[in-house]
């Protein structure tokens, strides 16, 4: 059975209400085969990232490079340079990065949400879409003691991730998503994604040091980001703006 005959049958198939697409040795058919009748070598990518899950990967990079800059990363350059692992027409179609900004913290250390404004500006200016959450207060109570510690946990991040993952697939935005993250509380939302949508391909690019064995079962494709890479791709010092305002690398993290 040829391709377009496979197609022309998943399509009936769906519309029939049928739960799984048809293929050669019964694989999905590949993400360029798109609904609505049209055959594409395009395939539209977007990369959708845990930012607090990729920077602590960072971090460990830094440190594994004996003090190598990784920081000042080029999120949409380190992106581009992954695309080959989906196959031959791959293109970058948008870049979502999800973080939040500690301000609890800018009382003792303003300097620390000065670094993460600056890196985001410079990264908004590229064309990274950014999408920000919040810190909540967690007050945990020892069950000895009794004596109670406020902590600060970052919430709403993957629901966040979530959301525009079946947004984007849900639009017909996007052939591909890779969700760059290593963390398991994505698997609800992957499982759901690859049974509304089991023609678009769902891949995990795990960032250093956190490769996970349960997504890389539940994906389509599954790569590792080397710590090498993470110093490969950053951003120029400084970087100069769209508006000509220049911004440069913190001299400390």
């Amino acid at each position: 059975m040829g391709w377009a005959h496979t197609l022309t049958w998943n399509r009936l198939w769906h519309t029939l209400g049928g739960s799984s697409p048809v293929g050669p040795a019964g694989s999905l058919a590949p993400s360029g085969l798109r609904p609505g009748g049209f055959f594409s070598h395009m395939n539209r990518t977007a990369f959708l990232i845990d930012g607090f899950n990729l920077y602590h990967s960072v971090r460990e990079a830094s440190l594994a490079l004996r003090g190598a800059s990784t920081k000042w990363l080029d999120i949409r350059s380190l992106c581009t340079s992954y695309l080959h692992v989906l196959g031959g027409g791959a293109t970058l179609e948008s870049v979502h990065y999800f973080s939040a900004l500690a301000k609890h913290l800018e009382a003792t250390n303003p300097q620390v949400t000065k670094r993460h404004r600056d890196l985001l500006e410079c990264l908004r200016d590229d064309g990274v879409h950014i999408e920000l959450a919040r810190f909540k207060k967690k007050t945990l109570r020892c069950d000895s003691c009794g004596h109670a510690v406020v902590r600060r946990e970052e919430k709403e991040t993957d629901v966040a991730i979530a959301a525009k993952l079946l947004e984007l697939l849900h639009r017909d935005a996007i052939d591909s998503a890779v969700l760059m993250s290593g963390d398991t509380d994505l698997a609800p939302a992957v499982r759901t994604a690859k049974l509304l949508f089991p023609i678009k391909t769902i891949a995990f690019a795990f960032p250093y040091g956190r490769k996970n064995k349960e997504l890389s079962q539940i994906a389509d494709v599954a790569f590792q980001i080397t710590k090498e890479q993470y110093a490969r791709h950053q951003l120029p010092n400084p970087y100069v703006l769209r508006s000509g305002r220049a911004i440069a690398k913190p001299t400390k993290w």
